[in-house]
């Protein structure tokens, strides 16, 4: 993706990450360093202080906002939104955990894109989602279904799941990952068909948020960057499983999506 580059620090665009818990430390750094690799100036992970000092320590290009306690929680979202102000899109959920009171509230209160991803997608319905890119596998997916459309039942036949949700979908653009990556908003569609089986590792979820996180920072429509992420990072898995087999992890694909988002 071509995007117009600026001149000074900054300009370039800037992510919000939040996300990170006890149990789940790697998830925002990946989600960080994918995001870093699409070209934007700066990063900043929003995290509990033991998590932050753990990514500052697996990268120095990371910035952390540390805070207190095992698991971020309501009493943080006052400096999150004032922090939000600075970044051009927002990425929640990566190893988060199940906190449906923070995520709805941030939601609510934050008028930026936002890239909902993991332990996010489990705790909302589309309706309170605005101007975002959804990222659910597809059991994040059914959940989602479930939580928003009322009257038809979740079913085996994806593309009538699909044609159901987009009723509900508003601005929203929703990257449904899987052997075939399915991107659509409320009258578009778009079957990403790079990748392969090797991307099942852990991890190459938050890699893709983080991708279009760095897209939309840099100005890129919610649907062009979904549509590239998708396109980038399996082209990057492709490219991982040829080198090493199903033996890479995703902070190595992480480190090698420079060769696809130049």
């Amino acid at each position: 993706m071509k995007l117009k580059r600026k001149d000074h620090k900054g300009e370039n665009g800037r992510v919000l990450v939040i996300g990170g818990s006890k149990d789940y430390v790697g998830a925002p750094a990946l989600a960080a360093m994918a995001a870093l690799k699409t070209g934007v100036d700066l990063v900043t992970v929003c995290a509990p202080e033991k998590v932050a000092w753990t990514i500052n320590s697996y990268s120095p290009d990371i910035i952390t906002k540390k805070f207190l306690g095992e698991e971020l929680n309501l009493t943080h979202c006052k400096d999150i939104i004032a922090m939000s102000e600075k970044a051009e899109c927002i990425v929640i959920g990566n190893g988060l955990g199940l906190n449906k009171d923070f995520v709805l509230k941030l939601l609510r209160e934050i008028k930026k894109p936002f890239v909902i991803d993991a332990d996010a997608i489990k705790v909302i319905s589309l309706e309170v989602a605005e101007r975002s890119i959804i990222t659910p596998h597809a059991k994040e997916f059914e959940i989602l279904y479930n939580n928003t459309v009322k009257k038809e039942p979740f079913g085996v036949n994806t593309e009538e799941n699909i044609k159901n949700i987009q009723k509900y979908i508003g601005t929203n653009i929703m990257l449904l990952k899987g052997p075939i990556d399915h991107v659509f908003s409320k009258d578009k569609k778009y079957l990403n068909k790079t990748g392969n089986n090797s991307m099942t590792i852990g991890g190459t979820g938050d890699v893709l948020a983080g991708l279009c996180a760095g897209y939309v920072a840099q100005g890129a429509d919610l649907y062009d960057a979904a549509v590239q992420a998708a396109y980038a990072n399996g082209k990057c898995g492709e490219y991982m499983y040829r080198q090493k087999g199903y033996g890479y992890t995703a902070s190595e694909l992480a480190s090698e999506l420079w060769r696809f988002t130049r």
